[in-house]
């Protein structure tokens, strides 16, 4: 039985069940820092393919000149909303590279919006047509060193399962 939460790094989420959460979970946490040098995040709808992340951002966000700046991201996604049942997390630390070519928009955006809206072709259809704006880049996060957590098998550890 565990005595207290101190040690939690034998709740490390499994290659399965991290490979779950990111392909039910579609939004994750992007984090970057700002100009002023504080740690500043925002909710992001995201795609995984070919072990890394992308997204996408107008460039005149905030976001964009940081990272161009300074390319050290970090990524959180949470099973929470996912319909995955257990609480899972993962967190990566990563660099970014923000692209604005056509070849990278053009796989990019239908790609995110099958990915968003599976269902709703119509809808699919009128969102990547809103996403193809002038200023705006995608952002590719090649993931570093990562966090992983498995609430349920601190609970089993715990004896709540």
């Amino acid at each position: 039985m565990v005595r207290d939460y101190e040690d939690l790094s034998d709740y490390d989420l499994d290659p399965e069940a991290e490979a779950e959460l990111l392909s039910r979970q579609t939004e994750c946490t992007f984090v970057w820092k700002s100009k002023a040098g504080w740690p500043t995040g925002v909710i992001m709808s995201y795609l995984f393919r070919d072990g890394r992340f992308w997204l996408t951002a107008s460039s005149h966000r905030g976001r964009v000149p940081a990272v161009r700046e300074d390319p050290r991201v970090s990524i959180v996604i949470t099973s929470k909303g996912s319909g995955v049942r257990e609480q899972r997390s993962v967190t990566y630390r990563g660099t970014c590279v923000v692209h604005d070519d056509q070849a990278t928009k053009a796989w990019f955006y239908p790609a995110l919006g099958l990915r968003r809206f599976p269902q709703n072709e119509e809808y699919r259809v009128g969102f990547v047509e809103r996403l193809d704006s002038p200023r705006r880049v995608i952002l590719e996060v090649i993931p570093g060193e990562r966090l992983g957590y498995d609430g349920a098998k601190m609970h089993g550890a715990a004896g709540q399962a």
